[in-house]
C-alpha cells in the first residue's frame, strides 16, 4: 500500500471516499481541510483563504496556494452578497471551498457574515455613529 506525507500526516492512497458538500451545484471537499467550517468569530474576511486550515489537496497530495476563481458581486435588497471560489487546487483545480462573504447596513449598523468550508463562519456587527450606542453606559 502506498502512503503519502501531508504536513507531518500520513494519509493512505487508498482513502475512504472524500467528503464533498454541495452548495450552490459546486461540490466542496471536506479531506482537504483540518475542520469544516471552523468558527472564526468577528473575523469575516471578503477574500483570501484560511491556510492554516488547509492540509493539503486530497487529489494531487499538494499543499499550495490557492486559485481566486467564478468571483461574483451581487446586491439584494441592500445587501453585498461577494461569492467566489477562493479555494481551488493551484495545481490540479480541484474545488476545495465556495466562499460567501456578506454585508449589510441595518439601521445604525454594519453587518458582516462569512460561510467557507476552509476559512470558517463568522459574523460582526460594527455601529456606523462615532460612539456605539451598545457600548454606551447608562448615567444617573
Amino acid at each position: 500500500m502506498r502512503r503519502l506525507s501531508l504536513s507531518s500526516r500520513e494519509v493512505s492512497s487508498s482513502r475512504k471516499k472524500r467528503r464533498n458538500f454541495p452548495v450552490h451545484c459546486v461540490a466542496m471537499c471536506g479531506d482537504c481541510v483540518e475542520k469544516e467550517y471552523p468558527n472564526r468569530g468577528n473575523i469575516c474576511l471578503e477574500n483570501g483563504s484560511f491556510l492554516l486550515n488547509f492540509i493539503g489537496c486530497a487529489v494531487c497530495s499538494k499543499r499550495d496556494f490557492m486559485l481566486i476563481t467564478n468571483k461574483s458581486l451581487k446586491e439584494e435588497d441592500g445587501e453585498e452578497i461577494v461569492t467566489y471560489d477562493p479555494d481551488l487546487c493551484r495545481n490540479c483545480h480541484h474545488v476545495i471551498a465556495r466562499h460567501e462573504y456578506t454585508f449589510s447596513i441595518m439601521d445604525e449598523f454594519q453587518e458582516y457574515t462569512m460561510l467557507c468550508l476552509l476559512c470558517g463562519k463568522a459574523e460582526d456587527t460594527i455601529s456606523i455613529l462615532p460612539d456605539d450606542p451598545r457600548q454606551m453606559t447608562l448615567l444617573f
